[in-house]
């Protein structure tokens, strides 16, 4: 057998660098690790002493650097790959249909998880209330995913779907909007009266998490849940629409949502013909001019500026009670950076604000092939555990004196 010397070994090697296409792709392949290597960075946390080292005791997540998909840095690819290749894990849902004051109906998709072996006793068994984004249901991937996560834990989960978007008819011309909280309230007295031992919590995704936070700051310490958890919420919806109506938003996604809202009046066109002018809504190009042409118009304001000035969220934060977690990615095309209340955040003790510097909207993808859990999924499961089986530290944490958590 013949081995080459060390001199020869060395003369080999560098014959292949010194050769312009090697030396292009080593520098390629370097320059790229290093970019990749900048992409990786530790999420801003943004809270009160006492809730950082609550989180960091039982979310150790938000501690670790947020490393993302390397060949999917940018917010719209994110968003764009995240919608087309993440797994949809299988869940079997129990659906039941509620009726609310006015008349209409709400379908909700529970998962009871009866073979929990944490909590055998349905009674006391904890419950994670989910809502979808804006024209999500149960069937989305990210909501499967939390179910997943949830129910590994031994909670319960229950699904609140937008009235028109369960598979269920409008009894009424009634739809849906991110200021209006009348049928969240109706969802929780309802879960309340099954289960009045067993906590709940909220998780909000976009839109979901918009309803989610307006509910709690209305409701205050009467909102009938023990903490919240919202994922991708645009916190200024005129901020939000300005980012949405940008030429490749628009045409990435903004065209694409309006199309779903306007399949959904198409579809219960019969009942919605009563109160709008069905033909002149589905002439929208835009989710400003749908809410503009319907849903202001629909809930009684006399403009979109005025709905969506009353549907944002961020100054009504101070209002809340419970403790609240929400994750947001700085490269969001739905939620723009600018629109991030980091000073109010800053003031309140029971609210923490994780920014990523990548993780574009409902994605926050890691690994060579993000089809799995992700950043946002691991994050979910880490709050809502910590949560229900630490109970009186989170309260102490986020308590109004901020007392430090015992160990």
């Amino acid at each position: 057998m013949y081995y080459l010397s060390h001199v020869e070994l060395w003369r080999t090697y560098w014959e292949c660098v010194s050769r312009p296409y090697t030396v292009f792709i080593c520098s390629l392949t370097a320059a790229l690790y290093y970019l990749w290597g900048r992409k990786c960075q530790t999420p801003a946390l943004v809270c009160s002493e006492a809730f950082s080292v609550f989180l960091h005791k039982h979310c150790p997540v938000v501690a670790e650097r947020f490393s993302p998909t390397p060949w999917c840095w940018g917010g719209r690819l994110q968003t764009l790959v995240c919608a087309l290749i993440k797994s949809r894990p299988p869940v079997a849902y129990r659906n039941e249909l509620i009726r609310t004051v006015d008349g209409g109906q709400i379908s909700l998709d529970w998962v009871d998880n009866q073979t929990s072996v944490t909590y055998p006793e349905p009674s006391t068994r904890p419950t994670v209330l989910i809502l979808p984004g804006l024209t999500g249901n149960s069937q989305q991937s990210y909501v499967l995913h939390a179910i997943n996560q949830a129910t590994r834990h031994g909670y319960r989960c229950v699904v609140f779907n937008n009235r028109g978007l369960g598979g269920e008819e409008l009894l009424t011309p009634v739809t849906y909007c991110a200021a209006n909280t009348s049928d969240l309230e109706r969802v929780v007295t309802h879960v309340k009266g099954l289960y009045p031992h067993a906590p709940v919590l909220g998780a909000g995704v976009s839109l979901g998490g918009m309803v989610l936070l307006n509910y709690l700051a209305r409701k205050r310490t009467e909102s009938g849940m023990v903490a919240g958890i919202t994922i991708s919420v645009p916190w200024n919806a005129l901020k939000s629409s300005d980012s949405m109506e940008e030429p490749l938003n628009w045409l990435l996604f903004n065209k694409y949502l309006t199309s779903g809202l306007c399949r959904a009046v198409i579809r219960h066109r019969k009942i919605l013909e009563k109160v709008v002018d069905v033909d002149y809504v589905l002439k929208a190009r835009t989710i400003r001019e749908f809410d503009e042409r319907f849903t202001s118009l629909l809930f009684g304001y006399k403009s979109c500026t005025d709905y969506y000035h009353d549907a944002s969220p961020d100054k009504k934060l101070p209002n809340t009670a419970v403790p609240i977690l929400c994750l947001n990615a700085a490269d969001d095309p739905f939620s723009p950076q600018t629109a991030f209340p980091v000073t109010i955040v800053q003031s309140l003790p029971n609210v923490a604000l994780l920014l990523t510097a990548h993780g574009g909207h409902i994605a926050f993808l890691q690994g060579l092939f993000p089809r799995g859990e992700s950043y946002m999924e691991r994050l979910f499961s880490q709050f809502v555990q910590a949560v229900f089986e630490y109970p009186r530290d989170i309260e102490r944490a986020c308590s109004v004196r901020g007392e430090q958590i015992s160990e």
